[in-house]
């Protein structure tokens, strides 16, 4: 071999490492056969599903890349496959050639007349062909078959370092996801409440956590439905591996598919390296698809595959792609009407909903909303340095009376406004305490549209005298506080009572 022919087997071993992309890597194997070797073309082809794929080409026309040449129809190739050493055809080979009016040189669609290829083998697997191909007959009858085999060896070298070097970006990029979802969700997420509809809820989760069944969650907005999703994984079998969430609502269609599935390098317009989806970072853990109901047909249909087999495909690829993956979805909307409208199929809510859990809106645990409130008020005491931040009483028995159209989403925003009201408003000072003024409730609140019901002997709880006598003044005093708008005055006015004795006793019941 020549000191010239050698080169370019030196450079693509010096290649092996440069930071060079997938595609880089492969037309530098094409390139650097076609400097050393005389021939108009060199293509090298992958196989996938029984056709051979060109990944690189140079000499050929650039539609070539787009041609996937099934071993059916092109003989030359499945011969070229089916031997374990280089194989050149005569010029006057019977058999077609695939090349033939793809060459750039020929000018008036000559045939290919000078034509040899080579399957190329990794770790003992058939992986694809290398091709050269010449117009001009007995192109390669002095080409030495030992310089041939040492560039089919740098070519398998090149590629099986290219598949090694994306094998361990999807494991570091998966590995990413996994550490930050695992960082995002350290702790168990606590599900707040002691409403019997909470009691009920967190009773289905612990059923249902453990097992591998998709799970639908519904709900209104603001509900916690992500909290829900959360805790599903935490307790599941899969709480050390990730939970990757896709907000189907906030993608647009062009680029849903490519979320969930992944994309190949110049599958499409911006496509500049190879991708892994939402679907292969989840691969041992769980997918949490959010607002499903909002998934465009088109792609349900790839998602339903995608359950059915638990095989995916990235979007310019033919490759498939087994995946494990755990599916929570959740939804704001009625989804079986939705299937009758024909927005969304029958069958992927059937795959979905195999174990559906609604979440309870706010209105209905109006037990909880103090509790919820108090969780707020001291995640905000920490951002906003605020010694003691703490609700009213008059702004207590607000917050009870409203119904929430917005859940709990909506107690979390109003009292961060609240609180940063309160703040300006009390100076800056190391306590503060927010009343029914810094709230600015909508006026569709119980209090404001109907009379506050009298507190009733029925609901008083406690197991002794004294503990029901308290509850029951407690309930009186927050019910005339709400009643007269938060005025202390008014209120021990409305009671009969002196306003001192009033304040101790809030103070005593823990009402101030």
């Amino acid at each position: 071999m020549t000191a010239m022919h050698i080169q370019p087997i030196i450079d693509l071993i010096e290649d092996l490492n440069r930071d060079l992309t997938t595609q880089q890597r492969y037309q530098r194997v094409v390139q650097a056969i076609h400097h050393a070797i005389p021939c108009d073309a060199v293509a090298l082809l992958q196989l996938e599903q029984n056709a051979l794929h060109p990944l690189a080409v140079i000499g050929l026309r650039h539609e070539a890349i787009g041609r996937h040449f099934d071993l059916h129809h092109h003989p030359r190739l499945a011969a070229i496959l089916r031997s374990e050493e280089p194989t050149r055809f005569e010029a006057d080979s019977p058999l077609p050639d695939p090349y033939d009016g793809l060459v750039e040189a020929e000018q008036h669609q000559l045939e290919v007349h000078d034509c040899l290829g080579s399957p190329i083998y990794i770790d003992g697997e058939l992986w694809g062909a290398l091709t050269l191909d010449a117009l001009q007959p007995g192109t390669f009858d002095d080409l030495p078959w030992t310089e041939l085999r040492g560039f089919i060896a740098a070519a398998a070298a090149t590629i099986k370092t290219s598949l090694h070097i994306n094998a361990l970006r999807q494991r570091a990029e998966q590995s990413a996801a996994i550490a930050q979802r695992l960082m995002e969700t350290d702790s168990a997420p606590e599900l707040l409440g002691r409403s019997p509809a909470m009691h009920a809820m967190q009773e289905e989760i612990r059923t249902v956590a453990p097992s591998d069944l998709s799970v639908l969650i519904t709900g209104e907005t603001g509900v916690g439905k992500d909290l829900v999703a959360r805790a599903i994984h935490y307790n599941s079998r899969r709480a050390g591996q990730a939970l990757v969430q896709v907000n189907c609502a906030a993608l647009p269609e062009s680029v849903v598919e490519s979320e969930l599935f992944g994309h190949l390098r110049g599958a499409f317009t911006g496509a500049s390296r190879d991708r892994s989806g939402r679907f292969e970072l989840a691969d041992g853990g769980s997918l949490y698809l959010d607002e499903i109901g909002e998934l465009p047909l088109g792609v349900q249909a790839k998602l339903l595959r995608a359950l059915q087999s638990g095989e995916i495909q990235r979007v310019g690829s033919d490759n498939t792609l087994s995946v494990d993956v755990r599916i929570i979805a959740a939804t704001n909307r009625d989804l079986e009407k939705e299937v009758q409208a024909g927005r969304f199929r029958a069958d992927l809510y059937h795959r979905l909903s195999v174990y559906p859990l609604p979440v309870p809106p706010l209105r209905e645990r109006q037990r909880d909303v103090e509790i919820l409130a108090g969780h707020f008020l001291e995640q905000l005491q920490h951002r906003l340095g605020i010694q003691r931040l703490r609700l009213n009483p008059a702004a207590t028995a607000q917050l009870q009376a409203y119904d929430w159209p917005g859940n709990v989403r909506e107690l979390e925003h109003l009292l961060s406004r609240a609180a940063l009201k309160a703040r300006r408003e009390g100076g800056n000072a190391s306590a503060v305490t927010i009343s029914p003024a810094q709230l600015e409730l909508p006026q569709t609140t119980a209090a404001a549209t109907s009379p506050a019901p009298e507190p009733a002997v029925a609901d008083i709880d406690g197991p002794g005298l004294r503990e029901r006598t308290d509850h029951f003044q407690r309930q009186l005093i927050e019910h005339e506080l709400l009643r007269q708008q938060g005025n202390l005055a008014a209120t021990a006015r409305a009671l009969q009572v002196d306003r001192s004795n009033l304040a101790r006793s809030m103070r005593r019941l823990g009402l101030s």
